[in-house]
């Protein structure tokens, strides 16, 4: 009598259950931030998880293809754990890695492109270069957005000892209703601290009511802070200039006004007190109208040798030494030798566009904010460049399509295209148009390189191929990554 078939079958893991207790190894960061750990290989996204951690941890959320945890015990530390500086850590969602050696962050974000370019565009064969890193791993931003709520989040409900009833700070993750009360942020400039305390209490002697996002009602909405070191000089009293924006759910300016004067007299970097009005319910720290408080509309910055003015709601890069480093890069990788076109798109207050006119026969801007376009025109005059001129554009429609013969009486076809979009990229419709314009090459600067992944397959599935990647870190201690790619024709 033969013998039964042995079976090769075997059944497969169990999956983990939601509420289910692992004790999980960090193996990596992912794009975006969080712990990579892996359960029989299933992969399971740690929050706050650092590489080299042992944790236990608890199922959230559990999908076909992953599941999220939250640590609820840390059984052995990473070995390249570090202290973080800031007292609001862990529960401020600003920074997600304060605790994490510098330079293993770095090595995450190298890991994170070389990954999404090879899962998601096919670029397995590409090289990606080293990432640069900065310089200043803390005070680096020039820009701060900080919120007015009636809702104070509670660190310990168990000791919430004095809760403010007005509370001034940043929404704690996953709570768009909840606002952390920030006492000292190491993102920004430590001027902007003393600003921030100095607001709190005056916002507490002047009465002036926080707004309250779920019921709609309420007077202060937001707190910007800009800085700009307007020399090379790091002494403040030298060069720093800064901007305060007030932004308000209707027009009083009449409430702000002692207040703003008080501010100058205080802080005599302050040069710019302005006031922002938002009527609707979206939560953006910018205003359909601007009321000028007290000093002048702009401060102004200095990037690579050229001064910027620089409005409340422009954009300009937000780690200005960083962008110094970046803007180099891009001058390199467009190689330019006087006797070329360049469209720089989404050029905000014109900062690259300026820099690539001095060595470029005509540069075109296009931007879609209004005052940004403004505040590029007047920065060409006030540098003395008069082979860049801009445009007031909408990117996300067929803009050089319907331009068409008026935009070519005005500008030539482009040599090289410069983007810089925001996080969700170029809209495809601007893609199909970029290659319309058959410019030779690409210079593609990215916050978001999964995005900006999308965006150069399909423009090398349509004739064009990668020459660079060069990933930068823009943000020590966040998930972001800038990137810069650069294509040929």
């Amino acid at each position: 009598m033969s013998e039964a078939p042995v079976s090769t079958f075997q059944s497969a893991p169990r999956l983990p259950r939601k509420g289910e207790l692992l004790d999980l190894t960090i193996d990596s960061l992912a794009y975006g931030g969080k712990g990579v750990a892996r359960q029989d290989g299933f992969v399971v996204f740690v929050q706050r998880g650092l590489p080299g951690q042992k944790v236990r941890a608890r199922i959230i959320k559990r999908r076909s293809g992953f599941a999220e945890a939250r640590v609820e015990e840390l059984l052995e530390p990473s070995p390249d754990a570090v202290e973080p500086r800031c007292a609001h850590f862990g529960v401020c969602g600003g920074c997600a890695t304060q605790d994490y050696s510098y330079q293993k962050q770095l090595e995450q974000k190298q890991a994170q492109v070389k990954d999404l370019f090879a899962r998601l565009g096919g670029f397995a064969d590409v090289q990606v270069q080293p990432i640069i890193g900065c310089h200043e791993i803390y005070h680096y931003r020039n820009k701060m957005e900080f919120t007015f709520s009636p809702n104070p989040w509670i660190v310990d409900l168990n000791n919430p000892g004095n809760v403010p009833s007005r509370t001034l700070g940043l929404h704690v993750p996953g709570r768009f209703d909840k606002v952390l009360d920030i006492h000292e942020c190491w993102l920004q400039h430590p001027m902007g601290n003393n600003i921030l305390q100095w607001i709190k209490a005056k916002v507490e002697e002047h009465d002036l009511e926080p707004y309250d996002i779920k019921a709609h009602k309420g007077f202060l909405r937001h707190l910007v802070i800009r800085t700009a070191r307007s020399g090379s000089t790091d002494n403040i009293a030298d060069s720093l200039e800064v901007m305060v924006n007030l932004v308000t759910s209707r027009e009083e300016p009449q409430r702000l006004k002692s207040m703003a004067d008080e501010l100058v007299v205080a802080f005599p970097q302050v040069v710019s007190v302005v006031n922002n009005i938002n009527t609707r319910k979206a939560a953006v720290a910018y205003g359909e109208r601007e009321i000028l408080l007290n000093g002048k509309p702009t401060i102004s910055e200095e990037l690579r040798g050229l001064a910027f003015d620089i409005s409340a709601n422009s954009f300009f890069q937000t780690n200005t030494r960083q962008a110094e480093v970046i803007y180099e890069l891009i001058e390199q990788a467009c190689a330019l030798s006087g006797q070329e076109v360049v469209y720089d798109l989404y050029c905000g207050t014109g900062t690259i566009a300026l820099t690539l006119a001095r060595t470029a026969k005509e540069v075109a801007g296009f931007e879609v904010v209004s005052s940004a376009v403004e505040d590029a025109a007047r920065n060409a005059i006030v540098n003395e460049i008069y082979n860049a001129r801009f445009f007031h554009a909408d990117l996300s429609t067929r803009y050089f399509t319907t331009q068409g013969k008026r935009l070519q009486q005005q500008v030539a076809p482009p040599d090289v295209v410069v983007s810089d979009p925001p996080r969700a990229g170029m809209h495809p419709k601007l893609v199909e148009e970029v290659i319309t314009l058959e410019p030779g090459r690409m210079v593609y600067l990215s916050c978001n390189p999964a995005t900006q992944v999308r965006d150069m397959r399909l423009m090398c599935d349509d004739g064009y191929r990668v020459v660079t990647i060069q990933p930068v870190d823009m943000f020590p201690h966040t998930p972001h990554i800038e990137n810069l790619c650069v294509l040929e024709k």
